[in-house]
Parts: structure tokens; C-alpha cells; sequence
């Protein structure tokens, strides 16, 4: 059943609205359908879809063009929808799956996307999808392969859960597998084989101790990370292991490239055999940038660098100095408690309403 977006609707209630759209990765179709029929009612946008991504852009003659963005997508529901509103301390909550992992961004995208028919620069808007699973999925990497220009601008702004305020930047990810090999035999008679789960006790105790690094990189101080995210070994509780596969994830410093991060590994490692499964180099911060500084004076924040990786390091890929600005604590993305304060939601929408329209 299709669903009508109101974007002339508040923009919190239309944040419960799309959050109530179940969009986990790979079931964009049903939200992307209503964003699409929502945006083509207003005549100022050109309205573009690609797969479950939909671009809507303004056509005024401006000197400089802006890209607005946020993925549709979430992580899979935990019992944590529908939405609702709680009342916490010292905040007013909507509660739910997206609310921060970024359906509240997108709300602020939609609402100024319908209300801003003469910002002071053009504006690209653009809701892309499979952003939650494997980098090769995400629709914004598709838009930037297959049709580039549809993201040409001079600065960009992803509406990633940020508590409101800019973070510049972004760390990169790498994750890759320990492969550990035995061979196979009867527990009850474990001398005849070689237990690879056992040999999984040096690489975790490398992880145990592993002391991250703090790195300063244009002004902003960037936290790295490293640890075990899976383990897999074994077929019956009665049989010796062969192979222990252990999947490792290395968050680094944007000051360094993917190359780097898989030299660290393979250092830290060394002796070990070491598969590179998925990368993504980050973002460096940028915010010596005249457009860049511009947009941090307009909402009168202060800069921090963003520890997670985002898809501010595909506008960097492609030469374009972006920003991280949205509203949600970034702690809450993915929680089964994940929950929005609405007046972040209200800030945003405001701060990037007053950064156009000046």
C-alpha cells in the first residue's frame, strides 16, 4: 500500500512517518516510491530516480551548487517499530529504528526540499539507498560511478547523525579475515588432529591489547580502533576444528590511506594469514575550506571529527569538500533503544534553512 509523505506536514511528524516505512537494506522500494511521488508535486525540482535512489535538483542559474544527502535505509528492526514519543529528564523523544540512523535527516532534507523554491545557491537533494550493508551496494557510490555529474558541486553536506552540530571528516574502515587452519579429528580422540579454534588465543590476545591511536589531522583529533567483530569455526560439537576464520575492523585515521591500514594489520599480524574482505578510505576534515567554513559559521557550531565511517568520503573521492551534520546521537545509531531528541531535529532544520536562504 502506498503511503502520501506530506512535506508540508511538521517536520518531526513527518520524520514518525517515514520511520514507520520499514526500510531495511534491500527494501528501500516502498519509501523510495513515496519520496519520489512527494517531491515531483513541486514544480521548482527536477526529480530524478536511479534504482531506489531519488535525486531532486533546482535549476536557477545559481553561481554555485550545494549537495544535500541522506541514505533511506536502516539496520534490521529490534522490536523497535513502530515509533513512539517518550519524554526523558531533560529531552522529548521520538523513539524507533531510523529515527537516528538517519530518517530524522531525511525529514529535514524533504520538508526544505519542498519549502526552499529560491535558496541562495542551486541545490542537489538526494535520498540513496544500501547504505547499511557492503560499500559495493551503496547507492550514492552507484550515482558517482554511473552518472557523476548528477553530484558535481562546490560543497556537500550528509545529514548523518551528528547531535546537531558539524563533524568534519571521517575515519576509514577496513575489515579483513585471520584465517587459522588445524586439522580435522574426534574430540574423543583430539591428539589426532590439530585444533585451529585453539590458535585463535594469540591473534585475540593481540586484539586485547592493542592501544588505539589518537591522531590530529587538519585541526581535528581522530580516535582509531581495532577489534574482532566474528568469529566462525567448527561443524559439530563432537569434532575437532580445522579452521578458525576470525573477522577483524579497523577503523584509521583519515590521514592515512586503505594501503596504509592493511600494512598495519599485515605488521601487526605478521605470521598470520590475513585476507583484506571490504575498505573504504576516509575523509580528511577540509574545514580550511572557504565553503566549508561558510557553512560552520551559518550554524554556529563547533567542529568535531566523525569517528564512524561516512559517505563524506565519497564527495572527498570526488574532489568535493563535504560535511556530517544531522540530527541524533551518533551512540544511538543502530541501538535497539534508538531514539532522536526533537529539538535536534527542530536545530537542523533551521540551521541549514537559514544557511540557504541567506
Amino acid at each position: 500500500m502506498s503511503v502520501n509523505l506530506d512535506l508540508k506536514s511538521d517536520v518531526v511528524e513527518l520524520t514518525q512517518v517515514i520511520c514507520d516505512i520499514e526500510s531495511v537494506s534491500g527494501n528501500e522500494k516502498e519509501l523510495a516510491d513515496a519520496i519520489e511521488s512527494a517531491l515531483k508535486q513541486y514544480g521548482h525540482l527536477e526529480v530524478i530516480r536511479d534504482a531506489d535512489a531519488i535525486i531532486a535538483r533546482t535549476n536557477l542559474g545559481r553561481d554555485k551548487r550545494v549537495v544535500i544527502a541522506g541514505h533511506i535505509d536502516t539496520v534490521p528492526v529490534a522490536d523497535n517499530l513502530p515509533t513512539k514519543f517518550i519524554n526523558l529528564e531533560r529531552s522529548h523523544v521520538l523513539w524507533g529504528r531510523g529515527t537516528v540512523d538517519m530518517k530524522a535527516g531525511v525529514a529535514v532534507q524533504l520538508k526544505l526540499a519542498a519549502a526552499l523554491v529560491s535558496p541562495n545557491v542551486d541545490v542537489t537533494w538526494v535520498f540513496y539507498d544500501h547504505e547499511e550493508v557492503d560499500s559495493a551496494l551503496n547507492g550514492l557510490g552507484r550515482i558517482a560511478r554511473n552518472r557523476p555529474e548528477l553530484l558535481e558541486s562546490s560543497f556537500a553536506v550528509l545529514c548523518e547523525p551528528s547531535n546537531a552540530r558539524v563533524e568534519g571528516g571521517c575515519n576509514g574502515t577496513l575489515r579483513a579475515v585471520l584465517k587459522l587452519s588445524g586439522v580435522k579429528a574426534h574430540s574423543a580422540r583430539p591428539w589426532m588432529g590439530e585444533n585451529a579454534l585453539h590458535k585463535a588465543a594469540v591473534p585475540l590476545a593481540i586484539l586485547a591489547n592493542y592501544v588505539p591511536q589518537e591522531i590530529e589531522v587538519d585541526g581535528l583529533v581522530y580516535r582509531e580502533s581495532l577489534n574482532a567483530v566474528l568469529m566462525n569455526s567448527g561443524i559439530a560439537a563432537n569434532v575437532i576444528p580445522d579452521e578458525a576464520l576470525i573477522t577483524v575492523n579497523y577503523r584509521f585515521a583519515p590521514s592515512k590511506s586503505s594501503k596504509d591500514a592493511e600494512a598495519h594489520l599485515r605488521e601487526l599480524f605478521v605470521g598470520f594469514d590475513l585476507e583484506v574482505t571490504d575498505f573504504a578510505d576516509g575523509a580528511r576534515p577540509g574545514l580550511d575550506l572557504p565553503e566549508a567554513a561558510a557553512f560552520v559559521a551559518a550554524t554556529g557550531t563547533t567542529p568535531f571529527p566523525k569517528y564512524g565511517w561516512t559517505d563524506v568520503a565519497r564527495f572527498s573521492a570526488l574532489g568535493i569538500p563535504a560535511v556530517n551534520f544531522g540530527p541524533g546521537d551518533p551512540n544511538k545509531a543502530h541501538a535497539d533503544d534508538e531514539g532522536v531528541e526533537i529539538d535536534q531535529i527542530y536545530a537542523c532544520e533551521k540551521a541549514l534553512s537559514d544557511w540557504l536562504s541567506a
